[in-house]
């Protein structure tokens, strides 16, 4: 029984992928670093801690990892602001899944971004608890984001559902034991073995009902 169910941010609510590539890239080439193809798809999922210090070791931006995160959530809240990227039909899923379970949310979004793009939807009241991975030990792929945000709710992880769109984020869910359902993300696929995991895969928001989380 499905007793909670904990949204990611980027990707499922937000299209959003696309802005955290193009302003790393944008700092990293503007630094004098060496930005490669698979740098985001590389970084995807892992809390600011460890992209900024990936940033600064693997890509060369000769800043203090602490100034890099800081400049670019700075510039991606900058781009929320003058318009949110969210995905069509994002807030109407909250709210469909919020009349029949408490929310959680499991971002590797900063703290001030993932308060801001709740705010901007107008959802922020929809959900009980939200956890960004820079408040755990390790971003995904491990599952402590998805467990923090588990115990934040007061549910069992087997007891909950997560909605994913990333290769990390579907390994992450399942590795926490929640039951997972995937939209797949278009500008960054997960791998089939990561899909293959997947309780559900669905084409949009549009498929993500209460029936879809829980079938009767």
């Amino acid at each position: 029984m499905i007793e909670a169910v904990v949204f990611d941010l980027d990707g499922v609510l937000l299209d959003s992928e696309h802005v955290w590539d193009e302003v790393r890239e944008e700092l990293t080439r503007e630094r004098g670093g060496r930005w490669h193809e698979g740098a985001q798809r590389q970084m995807m999922g892992m809390s600011s801690l460890e992209w900024s210090r990936y940033m600064h070791d693997e890509l060369g931006v000769p800043d203090p990892p602490e100034e890099i995160s800081k400049e670019v959530v700075r510039r991606v809240e900058t781009i929320y602001r003058r318009h949110l990227p969210a995905v069509p039909g994002a807030r109407d899923a909250v709210e469909r899944l919020a009349e029949h379970w408490p929310l959680g949310l499991a971002s590797s979004s900063n703290r001030e971004l993932i308060e801001l793009a709740l705010e901007l939807l107008n959802v922020a009241d929809r959900f009980a608890a939200t956890v960004s991975s820079e408040e755990v030990s390790r971003g995904k792929p491990a599952p402590n984001v998805y467990l923090e945000a588990a115990r934040r709710l007061q549910v069992e992880p087997t007891r909950a559902a997560a909605i994913e769109d990333s290769h990390n984020g579907i390994l992450a869910a399942k590795a926490a034991g929640m039951r997972v359902l995937v939209i797949p993300n278009r500008h960054f696929p997960p791998g089939e073995d990561a899909l293959a995991q997947a309780d559900v895969v669905l084409e949009s928001l549009a498929g993500l009902t209460a029936e879809a989380v829980e079938p009767r």
